[in-house]
């Protein structure tokens, strides 16, 4: 044979397992990685106050429209249990 014999291929147990693809891969954390620069980090900060301020806003006024969704603060729930505290305020007044 002019081409020789053929080459059985090795079974390697180290890539098979898992404790030896976890050295090849990272780590999961976390998906974005900090800014180092202060008027970035800075910025982060405000944009973050200001969208959770936002959609705090949109959940509660989206909850006294609807009435009837207790989930969300806001809601019917919580004003007939202010409107009982105040009732009961005033009776004993």
């Amino acid at each position: 044979m002019a081409q020789g014999a053929l080459k059985k291929t090795k079974t390697t147990t180290a890539t098979t397992k898992r404790g030896g693809l976890s050295a090849a891969r990272t780590k999961p954390g976390v998906r974005q990685i900090a800014p180092k620069k202060a008027g970035l980090v800075k910025a982060h900060k405000l944009t973050k106050k200001l969208t959770s301020g936002l959609v705090t806003k949109t959940e509660r006024s989206l909850a006294s429209k609807a009435g009837h969704l207790e989930m969300l603060a806001g809601g019917k729930k919580d004003r007939l249990e202010k409107e009982k505290k105040k009732a009961l305020a005033n009776a004993k007044k």
